[in-house]
């Protein structure tokens, strides 16, 4: 759409445009096929320079645009000439035959171990240690896993349907789980002479651990005890626990020995009804329990 005001404004624009500004404009116009005709008369033989151009400005003045130069007629010139322009030049036919290497011939002489980048040592060690750290940290997650696995479990309740009516708590590594059905069991590493009712070798790689690393006990109160009495220290809850000592077993308790890593999650169900039945069994009165009816003392 056309508008006289704009139109105006911007001849007047163009008008002010500085003067080397309009020149590198002009320097870019297209070649006319007037000027092509007259730069391939120059045989591709000639040495040309900048002055065999001018002149030959000065001698065609209305077939050349004003504002080309010696220089840039050169260069033009010599374009034309690298792809076989001017009239002196032949263009050879394409050759035709059974003999014409096409595309995939080429291509199947290449050799891919050729094309290859050289190597940069410096890059190689970085996406080394790159590659190391990703495992790592992966390593690290699934360790993870399993313990936020177990306390998504105790959230939903789902725990419970994995216990059976003999099962009084579980010990849940990220391979095998540990049923345990009595008071007391001990936990460690079996060997051919010294055998364990956990054996956490199943878990996983178990050789820093002691053959009885730790006991794991029910007392008449109803709660679970921990005792350490392994050559290295354990981890219960991130809280360390040296050798010797004990500590209290709650319900999602985390253990941590050399590595290893479990959940230790309590039957609730049947762990009420015991106590509700040592209470029970505590409140009936026995004989013994009498005082006697007959004293002596000495003098």
């Amino acid at each position: 759409m056309y508008d006289k005001l704009v139109s105006k404004t911007a001849t007047a624009g163009m008008r002010n445009l500085h003067p080397e500004t309009v020149a590198s404009i002009q320097a870019r116009t297209l070649y006319s096929k007037e000027e092509e005709d007259a730069l391939a008369d120059i045989e591709s033989t000639t040495k040309a320079v900048v002055q065999t151009f001018e002149d030959l400005i000065r001698e065609k003045p209305t077939v050349f645009h004003v504002c080309r130069t010696g220089k840039a007629l050169l260069a033009h010139w010599q374009l034309m000439k690298q792809y076989n322009l001017l009239k002196d030049q032949d263009i050879q036919p394409i050759p035709k035959g059974d003999n014409i290497m096409q595309f995939h011939d080429a291509e199947s002489l290449l050799r891919d171990s050729e094309l290859g980048e050289p190597t940069n040592d410096f890059l190689e060690n970085e996406l080394v240690a790159s590659d190391r750290m990703s495992k790592r940290s992966i390593r690290r997650l699934e360790s993870e896993v399993k313990s936020l696995q177990n306390v998504a479990e105790s959230l939903l309740g789902t725990e419970f349907q994995e216990f059976d009516s003999q099962t009084l708590s579980m010990l849940k590594g990220k391979v095998i789980n540990y049923h345990v059905k009595s008071k007391e069991v001990t936990i460690g590493r079996s060997t051919p002479n010294s055998a364990v009712d956990i054996d956490l070798s199943r878990e996983g790689p178990a050789w820093k651990i002691s053959r009885r690393q730790g006991v794991i006990r029910l007392t008449s109160l109803g709660k679970f005890i921990l005792v350490n009495e392994g050559k290295r220290p354990m981890y219960v809850d991130g809280k360390v626990l040296l050798s010797g000592a004990k500590t209290k077993l709650v319900h999602n308790s985390v253990i941590e020995v050399a590595g290893l890593s479990f959940v230790f999650v309590v039957n609730q169900d049947l762990l009420t009804s015991l106590r509700t039945e040592a209470k029970q069994q505590s409140n009936v009165p026995s004989s013994s329990s009498q005082p006697s009816a007959s004293t002596s003392a000495t003098l």
